[in-house]
């Protein structure tokens, strides 16, 4: 079985569509909600249900930690001149708690401090010929786009790395330096090597050199304009709806599996869609009597690196290896050979449902620079690559297929 031959042209048409309807669609804005609308309505002809969940979402929480990151370990870095290492050390213990809780790990660790709105899950389901399901698998894209990542439409990815990565850095040689300053007394009166007298001033030196990329970050994302995110992740979307699309048009179910198109919303304030939607279905996605399953499909743009995610949520969550192999096999199956690659920076849906531990992947086509367009407004219609997605698609049907044949006999 194949995915209809007009896949290309059919997202291509509707995404310029949505985007001219709707433009960028922050998570939990009122943009969000109408371009979710829109894809719930094209889908009720394909799928025996479609629903809305909502949930309550901090949008700003997720990037809201640099303000405070930056300041707290600038005052840290000022401190240890001082030679007031405990109060600096404690400091930058606390600027790296949010960094890395909230971006890293992608907890939600200072939402209370946000305003919340509401935000939204699109669940499309294509129920099975039997009405006792053995097997239900979820197709994954959010609906939302980013903030503008101001420093990526300004210098690109590797500048944009030059930037972030000095000041991470800075962070650490704060962290060290006050650490080492408090266990060799806290004064460096009171150190006789000379050794640590000298390595104290370079590292103090090296701190304030470092003071310029930490206030770029201060500017790294815009607070107010969001991008369109055609390629991210409206292409996502497309390709899970295009799986319905392609069995309603053949008027074709699978024995004993359903097949679901989640779109989340608020995924790029830390999957807090998909999240919601685990948290909320966690009895129905560990029912002993349904194989669950789940393919997070993020950003189809890069054929050149399409790849399965084997590592998410910036390399901390490892994917179930069955379904990894089950996207590479569907690949095979497609003419493609695609490599395993890890998230090193960042997170798809895929994410979440692992850690509740359902069987689950990622699948994108994205340059991991990451490109110029990458949560940008360069992430027009303009910069859509048709024929990616019409492959992206081809290749999650196939998956689809062999998750379903799998076991039967």
């Amino acid at each position: 079985m194949q995915t209809t031959t007009s896949v290309k042209e059919w997202a291509k048409t509707e995404i310029t569509r949505l985007l001219e309807k709707y433009g960028p669609r922050a998570p939990g804005s009122e943009a969000e909600w109408a371009a979710q609308q829109d894809m719930a309505k094209q889908m009720e002809p394909w799928a025996d249900s479609v629903m809305a969940e909502g949930f309550a979402v901090q949008r700003q929480a997720f990037m809201g930690f640099i303000p405070f990151t930056v300041v707290l370990t600038m005052a840290a870095s000022v401190l240890f001149w001082f030679n007031f290492a405990i109060a600096g050390l404690v400091l930058v213990i606390m600027a790296a708690l949010p960094m890395i809780l909230e971006f890293v790990m992608y907890k939600q660790f200072i939402d209370v401090f946000f305003k919340a709105q509401p935000s939204h899950n699109i669940i499309a389901t294509r129920k099975a010929k039997s009405e006792t399901p053995k097997k239900r698998i979820y197709l994954i894209g959010h609906a939302d786009s980013q903030y503008e990542w101001i420093i990526n439409l300004k210098l690109g990815g590797m500048g944009m790395k030059l930037v972030l990565a000095p000041a991470v850095v800075g962070m650490i040689i704060c962290f060290f330096a006050n650490l080492l300053r408090v266990i060799f007394f806290d004064a460096l009166g009171m150190i006789d090597s000379l050794v640590l007298h000298t390595l104290f001033i370079v590292m103090g030196f090296v701190q304030f050199a470092l003071f310029p990329c930490m206030i770029g970050f201060l500017f790294f994302q815009s607070r107010k304009k969001s991008v369109p995110g055609a390629n991210d992740n409206l292409t996502g979307c497309y390709v899970a709806m295009s799986v319905l699309r392609d069995m309603a048009a053949r008027d074709f179910r699978f024995d004993d599996t359903e097949v679901v198109a989640l779109l989340t919303g608020s995924e790029e304030a830390g999957l807090r869609g998909a999240k919601a939607f685990v948290k909320r279905h966690k009895e129905m996605l560990h029912d002993p009597n349904v194989e669950t399953a789940a393919i997070g499909l993020d950003t189809f743009r890069d054929m050149e690196h399409m790849a399965i995610y084997n590592r998410d949520m910036s390399g901390t969550v490892r994917h179930s290896v069955k379904m990894q192999q089950l996207m590479y096999d569907a690949a095979k199956d497609c003419g493609l050979d695609l490599p395993f690659s890890s998230i090193y920076l960042g997170a798809c849906d895929a994410a979440a449902f692992t850690q509740a531990g359902i069987d689950a992947t990622g699948f994108a086509a994205m340059d991991p620079t990451p490109p110029r367009y990458y949560h940008t407004r360069l992430d027009d219609a303009k910069m859509l690559v048709p024929e990616t997605i019409e492959k992206a698609a081809e290749v999650t049907m196939k998956a689809v297929e062999r998750f379903a044949a799998c076991g039967e006999q």
